[in-house]
């Protein structure tokens, strides 16, 4: 069929079928570090306008743990939480996470964290200066918002991908039952910059 097909356009191609495994196409993903991949029933057809069990978007995120240094209040304990890394001594932030929390599991979070409250702001980096497209650059003006924590307390969290202003951008989500407290400085050397 690709044959038969004039495609008008030299930024036009007709993707590859592959007979592969659903774990060997996901590995294959990730290993040429791409965003995803799209698959669809042999036998289903596209059907304009219409979303159907046919065809599947399965993004690959990328992720590591992150130490927890503050939170944004809201229901079931918080908002969002406020995370970081270590680069030496420093504590860097690198987003505010939203996303991934039902509200038993907000609950949890809440309360593994809520002992860490502390009236110091823990990020060397902050305010933040940078604008960021997705708008959630954390300002002086959103910071009276926070509170803040002694860095305790690590999450495992999924993200698109690292910005040139060494952010971890888009759609960050906490991976499920991953937060873990810390105990020290040295045991925090998991969530070190960068790994992804």
């Amino acid at each position: 069929m690709k044959s038969l097909l004039k495609l008008p356009s030299p930024h036009l191609r007709i993707a590859e079928q592959f007979e592969a495994s659903a774990n060997d196409m996901l590995a294959a993903v990730r290993q040429q570090q791409l965003e995803g991949v799209v698959g669809k029933r042999r036998d289903s057809l596209y059907e304009p306008g219409k979303r159907t069990g046919a065809w599947i978007k399965y993004r690959v995120n990328r992720g590591q743990e992150f130490v927890i240094g503050g939170y944004i209040p809201g229901p079931h304990g918080f908002d969002s939480l406020i995370v970081g890394y270590y680069r030496g001594i420093d504590f860097v932030y690198v987003a505010r996470v939203r996303n991934g929390f039902v509200p038993a599991s907000r609950r949890q979070v809440f309360e593994k964290i809520r002992p860490l409250v502390s009236p110091t702001m823990p990020f060397v980096n902050l305010p933040d200066t940078h604008k960021s497209r997705w708008g959630d650059e954390l300002t002086a003006e959103k910071m009276k918002q926070c509170v803040w924590l002694r860095p305790g307390a690590v999450a495992q969290i999924e993200f698109l991908e690292w910005t040139e202003a060494e952010r971890a951008a888009s759609d960050y989500s906490r991976s499920s039952n991953t937060t873990r407290e810390v105990s020290d400085h040295a045991s925090l050397s998991s969530a070190l910059w960068p790994r992804v």
